[in-house]
């Protein structure tokens, strides 16, 4: 066990990126060699009992946790990215924000059909964006079989109950 406290790590900033919103920012964590590398340790232990064959995670902070998770675990990683920023036809899916809708694809191939994939990514919110990488997962043809992040909104946005109608496993580092 390691004397590093990940919370310790995250910056919070008040009122942004607007009034009554308190925003935990990733990048004092990640700029730490010693707390970026506890996190992704903590991460890989959580995932152990998991046989993956792929990490899906979207862009941008998601890859930075994918990528290390992937070398442990001896995987690929899938890159679920905004329109317009993969080269290959692709698969996409919407989803809905606060004030509209967002879309997320991968490519078509990425994922061979009965692939065990894991979705990692840095926060879980209100859900919407790990709810769409599950779809696009889904669609591919593969099964997600974990979902992995660093910080959890729970009391502020309870993302967690969009996840938890499969059984499914949701494991998140640090709770808010």
């Amino acid at each position: 066990m390691s004397d590093i406290h990940l919370k310790d790590h995250i910056t919070s900033i008040p009122d942004f990126p607007k009034p009554g919103i308190i925003f935990r920012d990733i990048t004092t964590l990640i700029q730490s060699k010693e707390a970026f590398a506890e996190a992704c340790r903590q991460l890989a232990e959580r995932i152990a009992g998991l046989s993956v064959d792929l990490i899906a995670a979207p862009e941008a902070r998601g890859f930075l946790f994918a990528a290390p998770l992937a070398l442990t675990l001896g995987c690929g990683i899938v890159p679920v990215r905004k329109p317009g920023k993969l080269p290959r036809k692709v698969l996409s899916q919407s989803y809905d924000l606060e004030y509209g809708t967002d879309t997320l694809t991968i490519h078509e191939d990425a994922i061979p059909a009965g692939s065990r994939v894991l979705i990692i990514d840095d926060l879980l919110a209100t859900g919407g964006t790990v709810e769409a990488c599950r779809k696009l997962v889904e669609q591919a043809g593969g099964k997600v079989v974990g979902y992995g992040f660093v910080m959890e909104l729970s009391t502020e946005c309870d993302g967690r109950k969009r996840l938890e109608t499969t059984e499914t496993p949701v494991f998140s580092l640090i709770q808010y």
